[in-house]
């Protein structure tokens, strides 16, 4: 199913990550590693390509296993990395997962990160036959949580005291999705498109 998959709004382009991903991702992640770090515990100052390489054969494990689904976010047209989104810690028999994403610094401020978690959100429900897809974000990680409402999720609460990066401690922001929370997204854009 991995290599199957393939989703796309037309502007970009979600697909599973490959070994052919390492030197790509590898860059993007350095580029981006100023606004990654208080954030991704997986980035760090000296990030190497020997790091892609291994979070690329993680990835195909752990899809394999049905456990995460971590596509990378192409531009549909020149076909540049732009960042990464996938569903994870997923728990099959309560139908939910977890959404991350981050996107490449030059891209940010663009809606790649909102159009790639509608995707993978769609897949999770269609694909997957999730019922809910939570996001979580520090309370002061101000790019995730307008990501969190720009596609439609529900605000959950704020969890004291419940991410710590770098040895910082955060409130955790909880926003959910549901598929109606996506149906009822796509209703209101047509009745706005529709005079």
């Amino acid at each position: 199913m991995e290599n199957e998959v393939l989703l796309t709004d037309g502007s970009i382009t979600l697909r599973p990550l490959q070994p052919s991903d390492a030197l790509p991702l590898y860059q993007a992640v350095r580029e981006s590693l100023p606004e990654l770090l208080p954030w991704m515990p997986w980035a760090y100052a000296d990030y190497s390509i020997k790091d892609s390489r291994k979070w690329l054969e993680s990835c195909a494990r752990t899809w394999a296993k049905g456990k995460e689904y971590n596509f990378v976010i192409i531009d549909s047209r020149d076909g540049s990395l732009l960042g990464g989104c996938g569903l994870n810690q997923v728990r099959r028999r309560t139908r939910f997962a977890n959404l991350g994403y981050w996107v490449r610094s030059k891209y940010t401020g663009k809606g790649v990160a909102t159009a790639a978690a509608l995707l993978v959100s769609r897949f999770g429900f269609d694909e997957l036959g999730l019922t809910r897809i939570e996001i979580g974000a520090a309370t002061s990680n101000n790019a995730s949580l307008r990501v969190a409402e720009k596609v439609g999720a529900a605000r959950q609460g704020i969890q004291k005291r419940k991410i710590t990066f770098r040895n910082k401690v955060y409130d955790r922001e909880v926003f959910s999705l549901t598929p109606k929370d996506l149906e009822n997204r796509g209703q209101s854009e047509l009745s706005r498109a529709c005079p």
